[in-house]
């Protein structure tokens, strides 16, 4: 887990979505001419159940892939060039590698063609707007501040500030580029270098660009993951009533930053933990700025689910034979271990995870015990005491409303996939599928019993001086207030979110008459990474995929495509 060395301490690296232009024709499937323009017209005409008057109504889907380090990206354009960017709900800035970046790590990706000279770009202070990102592994990447017309998910955004990465020794994988971050604006280091610079999602919401100020997030194992905008994926969410709605908490301004409030974090209040049903109720660090309530970050930026050691420890005490075995937090559990483990929030409903969601793999050296999820971490000052990344976020799909001015707080939407109520996994299937992923961790377990670490209690780092009130919807820097509130009203109209969908169905009949069914998802389109269009390069990346006509992409849940 890697954290900036900043006020932010919880920036990590992940995946981000692409968005695709490619479109395929009509004729390959031999759908009618028709079909192709119909899908985005019923779907357009469903915008009139998100009540703002004056958006442009801009929403869209796009597909997740997972990077070979186990964070998610998306393919999006910057001044119409492809590139795959992390993506990141721990932090707030978007950023990618240039061709001014030589550092072997840089080189190692697409990089953003700065000798191009995009009619697009836009330059900030003659590229003199310096930017920096640190992490406390000793990586970092820095460049400069500039505006370029960004696309992500079909939803276009002019003259977005984005950090230009000119030295950088961060490993990226998969050909990932850079990270486009999904936080608050007081998380960016950007917006503090420039004015009106605020970020990516921050610049839809408060410019009521999207149908509503939402997007949704649909993790797998496989390509069939989802990144919408403005919408939810209702392929995934059969029933949009079951959605459980939390709160986002506000946190006391840094030092002088503000004087007021505010969001850092999609952060909300975990009401427990337990394992095969025993329950625990989490120990804050700093109980009085929380109101003693345990915060809880979700990421999609990061692999992994992190816990400080007062409620780990008390987790792994339902696991029998479990250990400590290094200093880093790392617990190990017997590999057959049949148990759950489940999250509660707000109104207390639980979201289970199996054994195949949080066993990492075997021990290498002691192929009958598996090292796990949670590990524990030192107290952090920012008060967060749970990161919850992708092995939870896999377990749910995930809606982040980012609130309105004036009328509606942030919330944070959980869709379980999960049945709390169905079997335990037997072993065998835990084996299968650490079999199926080559899930052997090479190390070697210590011989003898680790004993619990203690550690300092930083300072609180918020100042505690302008309080933060649970349940206060800040003033500023939310949504525009020309929205209506859909979701944090007494009674949430939630079935009033644009509706689009990740999968489509073929009936197809066959020389015979017969007739046969098969969903399909929509996938990354064929484009060449980093490349500027009309160019050509030895050194270009093509990414394999199938481009699908957009209006099949955002065809309604209930649309079937018959041909």
């Amino acid at each position: 887990m890697n954290r900036l060395v900043t006020v932010v301490p919880f920036l990590v690296l992940v995946n981000f979505a692409l968005q695709f232009k490619n479109t395929l024709a009509a004729s390959t499937y031999n759908l009618p001419s028709t079909s192709l323009q119909d899908g985005p017209a019923l779907l357009a005409g469903q915008a009139g159940q998100a009540s703002n008057s004056t958006a442009l109504n801009a929403f869209g889907i796009s597909p997740v892939s997972i990077a070979g380090d186990g964070t998610y990206y998306v393919v999006l354009q910057a001044g119409q060039i492809s590139f795959r960017a992390a993506l990141d709900t721990g932090s707030a800035d978007f950023w990618l590698t240039s061709t001014e970046c030589t550092t072997s790590t840089c080189m190692s990706v697409p990089r953003y063609p700065l000798t191009y000279a995009s009619p697009t770009f836009v330059s900030i202070n003659n590229n003199e707007t310096a930017f920096t990102v640190s992490y406390a592994d000793g990586t970092s990447a820095s460049g400069f501040v500039a505006r370029e017309i960004v696309e992500v998910a079909n939803v276009t955004v002019a003259n977005q500030a984005f950090g230009v990465v000119t030295k950088s020794n961060i490993t990226l994988v998969s050909e990932v580029s850079g990270i486009l971050g999904l936080g608050f604006s007081r998380q960016s280091e950007i917006s503090t270098k420039a004015a009106n610079a605020t970020p990516f999602f921050s610049t839809l919401a408060q410019q009521g660009i999207l149908d509503y100020p939402i997007f949704g997030l649909s993790l797998t194992r496989n390509a069939t993951g989802t990144f919408t905008l403005g919408a939810i994926d209702v392929s995934v969410v059969q029933n949009v009533s079951q959605v459980v709605w939390n709160e986002v908490v506000s946190f006391s301004p840094v030092g002088t930053q503000t004087n007021t409030s505010g969001y850092f974090y999609w952060a909300i209040r975990m009401s427990s933990f337990a394992v095969n049903g025993t329950q625990y109720t989490p120990q804050p660090t700093y109980p009085g700025p929380s109101d003693n309530s345990s915060i809880a970050l979700l990421d999609v930026g990061t692999p992994g689910l992190y816990g400080p050691y007062q409620d780990v420890t008390r987790l792994y005490s339902s696991f029998p034979s479990s250990r400590l075995v290094d200093e880093s937090g790392q617990w190990v559990i017997p590999c057959d271990s049949s148990a759950t483990m489940s999250f509660s929030f707000g109104d207390g409903t639980t979201f289970v995870l199996e054994p195949t969601d949080y066993i990492i793999g075997p021990a290498e050296g002691n192929p009958d015990l598996c090292l796990s999820w949670p590990k524990a971490a030192p107290p952090s000052a920012d008060g967060v005491d749970w990161l919850l990344g992708t092995p939870f976020l896999r377990t749910v799909y995930s809606i982040w409303s980012y609130g309105i001015d004036y009328q509606e707080p942030p919330m944070i939407g959980l869709y379980p996939r999960n049945n709390a109520s169905a079997p335990v996994q037997p072993f065998s299937v835990v084996e299968s599928s650490l079999s199926s992923e080559s899930a052997t961790v090479a190390t070697t377990l210590p011989n003898f019993v680790l004993s619990t670490p203690t550690y300092t209690t930083p300072s609180y780092a918020f100042n505690t001086s302008v309080p933060a009130v649970y349940g206060e919807t800040v003033q500023s820097e939310l949504a525009t207030s020309t929205y209506s509130p859909l979701i944090g009203t007494i009674a949430v109209n939630a079935t009033a979110l644009l509706q689009v969908t990740g999968a489509y169905t073929l009936l197809v009949t066959n020389p015979n008459g017969a007739v046969m069914t098969s969903t399909y998802h929509i996938s990354q389109p064929s484009v060449t990474l980093g490349v500027p269009p009309g160019w050509s390069s030895a050194a270009s990346r093509s990414v394999p995929g199938v481009g699908l006509a957009i209006s099949m992409l955002i065809a309604l849940a209930a649309g079937t495509w018959i041909i």
